[in-house]
C-alpha cells in the first residue's frame, strides 16, 4: 500500500514538474515570439541623401535632320534623257552639267527661226529702199509744184506724200517682225540651252530621280530630276517639335545661348555636341489637342556622318547650377502616415490634403480661376520632407537601429548612418522651398536642411529585406 502511495506521489511530482517546465518555455516562447513580431512589423523606411552638388536642366525631344537647303532641279523642256554625267552622292560645282536632253528637234527650231529672222531682216532692206524711192518721188514732185503749179496737179503730190507714208508704215511693220523673229531665235536658243541641265549651286547630290534614256514630258508640268543640298559639311539643320509647355524653356535656352546635345540611331555610342538653337518658329501644329512648335538646331557635319532623314534625339540644356543643395524627387513624392509622425508635426499632414471631385465630370465652372491657379503654381515650391527623429548622443544599438541604408536606386550617396545617433522611430518634417528640377533631383533653395541628411523616400513592406 505505501509503495503504491509514493509512486503515485513520484508521478503526480512528475508531471508537475514538465508542467512547469512547458509553461515556463510557453511564457519565454511567447515573449520571445511577440518581440520578434514586433521587431520584424516596425517601420523600415527607404532613404536617400541630401547633396550638395550640380544641377542641370534640360528638356528632351526628338527631331529629324535635313540639308539646311534642298534645291530641286527639274527640266523645262522634254524629250529623252541622251547623257548622265551626276550620281547619288556626288559632290557639284555651280553650273556643271548633271544630265543631257537629246537637241535635235532643238537645233532644229534654232536654224528655223535663224531663217526666219534672215527673211525678215531682208524685208526691211526692200522695204527702206522703197521708202527712200517714195521719198526722192515726193522732193522732185514738190519741187516741180514750186517752179510752175502748172507742172503738177495736187492729186499727183498726195499721191507721192501717201505713197511714202504708207511705206514708213511698212517699215515699222518690217522692224517689227524682225524684233518678232528675234525673240523666236532667242527662244529656240533658250530651249537648246534647256537641254543641258546645270546645278545652280554647289553641293551634293542626295536625289537622282531619272536614268538615262528616259522621256520628260515638261508641257504641263516640270518633272524633277535632281535634288542637291548645298553646305552639308558646314550645317546641317535639325527640325523638333516642342510641347507649348516647353516652349519657354527653349527660348531661355536660345537666349542664354546654351548648348545643344543630340545623338543619332546610327552612332548611339556618339554624343554629337556644339547644336545650338538656330530658330523658334511661330508656325503651330496641333496634333490631338497637344500644341507644338518647330524650332530649328544648327549643327555643323564635317565628316558626313549625319545624314537627311536620320532620327535625332535631342537634350536641350535650359542651366546649369554649380554647388547647390538639392534632394531626390523620391523625397518630395512620399507622404507618410499619420501613425508614423511625432505629434507635433501631425499638421502639416493636413497641408498635402485636397478635396477630389465626387465624379470625374469636371465642368468648366469648377475649374479653378487662372489667378488662383498661378497662386497654387507659385505656392507649391513650399514643400515638406521627412526625416526620422534621432536622439543626439545616446548608442545606438541593432536592435535600436530600424532606418536601413538607401539602395542604389533610391540615393547617389553610399555612406552609412552616424553611429552616435539613436532613432526613435517617428518622423519630423522640415519645410523647403525648392527651385529648379530635372529628371532625379530638385534644388533646394532655403529651408534647415543640410548635405547629408538622411530624407525618408518610402516605407518597405513588412518582411522585406
Amino acid at each position: 500500500m505505501h509503495v503504491w502511495v509514493f509512486g503515485l506521489m513520484r508521478t503526480f511530482i512528475k508531471t508537475i514538474i514538465i508542467i512547469a517546465v512547458l509553461a515556463a518555455l510557453g511564457y519565454f516562447g511567447f515573449t520571445k515570439g511577440q518581440q520578434w513580431l514586433a521587431e520584424r512589423n516596425k517601420p523600415r523606411f527607404r532613404t536617400a541623401f541630401a547633396e550638395q552638388g550640380d544641377l542641370r536642366i534640360t528638356v528632351n525631344a526628338t527631331g529629324q535632320l535635313e540639308p539646311t537647303l534642298s534645291v530641286k532641279i527639274g527640266s523645262f523642256v522634254s524629250g529623252p534623257i541622251l547623257e548622265l554625267y551626276a550620281d547619288h552622292n556626288d559632290e557639284v560645282k555651280t553650273d556643271q552639267i548633271l544630265a543631257k536632253i537629246d537637241p535635235r528637234i532643238y537645233i532644229a527650231s534654232v536654224q528655223r527661226d535663224e531663217a526666219a529672222l534672215g527673211a525678215r531682216v531682208g524685208d526691211v532692206a526692200r522695204v527702206q529702199a522703197e521708202l527712200q524711192r517714195a521719198r526722192n518721188d515726193e522732193k522732185r514732185s514738190a519741187a516741180l509744184k514750186a517752179e510752175n503749179e502748172d507742172f503738177i496737179s495736187q492729186a499727183e503730190l498726195d499721191q507721192f506724200r501717201f505713197a511714202r507714208l504708207s511705206l514708213e508704215a511698212q517699215l515699222l511693220i518690217a522692224d517689227s517682225s524682225v524684233k518678232q523673229a528675234q525673240a523666236n531665235l532667242d527662244n529656240s536658243n533658250a530651249n537648246l540651252a534647256y537641254t543641258e541641265i546645270t546645278s545652280p549651286v554647289d553641293g551634293t547630290v542626295i536625289d537622282r530621280k531619272i536614268d538615262r534614256g528616259e522621256t520628260l514630258a515638261a508641257q504641263f508640268q516640270a518633272p524633277e530630276l535632281f535634288v542637291i543640298a548645298p553646305r552639308m559639311r558646314e550645317e546641317m539643320l535639325i527640325r523638333a517639335s516642342i510641347d507649348e509647355a516647353d516652349i519657354g524653356l527653349i527660348r531661355d535656352a536660345k537666349d542664354a545661348n546654351q548648348p545643344v546635345y543630340f545623338s543619332v540611331d546610327a552612332y548611339p555610342e556618339k554624343i554629337f555636341t556644339g547644336a545650338q538653337v538656330q530658330q523658334i518658329r511661330l508656325s503651330s501644329a496641333t496634333t490631338q489637342n497637344v500644341v507644338t512648335y518647330p524650332v530649328i538646331v544648327s549643327t555643323v557635319n564635317p565628316d558626313l556622318k549625319l545624314l537627311p532623314g536620320m532620327t535625332a534625339n535631342l537634350t536641350f540644356q535650359i542651366k546649369e547650377l554649380k554647388d547647390i543643395l538639392k534632394v531626390p524627387n523620391a523625397a518630395l513624392r512620399y507622404f507618410p502616415d499619420k501613425t508614423l509622425v511625432r505629434d507635433e508635426d501631425q499638421k502639416l499632414l493636413e497641408l498635402n490634403l485636397t478635396t477630389e471631385p465626387d465624379d470625374d465630370t469636371v465642368t468648366s465652372s469648377q475649374t479653378p480661376p487662372v489667378d488662383d491657379i498661378a497662386t497654387a503654381t507659385i505656392a507649391s515650391s513650399k514643400r515638406i520632407v521627412w526625416i526620422q527623429e534621432t536622439l543626439a548622443n545616446q548608442p545606438t544599438t541593432k536592435t535600436e537601429t530600424i532606418v536601413e541604408q538607401a539602395s542604389p536606386a533610391d540615393s547617389t550617396d553610399s555612406s552609412a548612418v552616424d553611429p552616435s545617433r539613436a532613432l526613435t522611430g517617428k518622423l519630423r518634417g522640415i519645410h523647403i522651398e525648392i527651385g529648379d528640377s530635372d529628371y532625379q533631383f530638385t534644388q533646394v533653395v532655403s529651408g534647415d536642411l543640410k548635405a547629408g541628411d538622411e530624407l525618408i523616400t518610402g516605407v518597405k513592406p513588412p518582411g522585406a529585406p
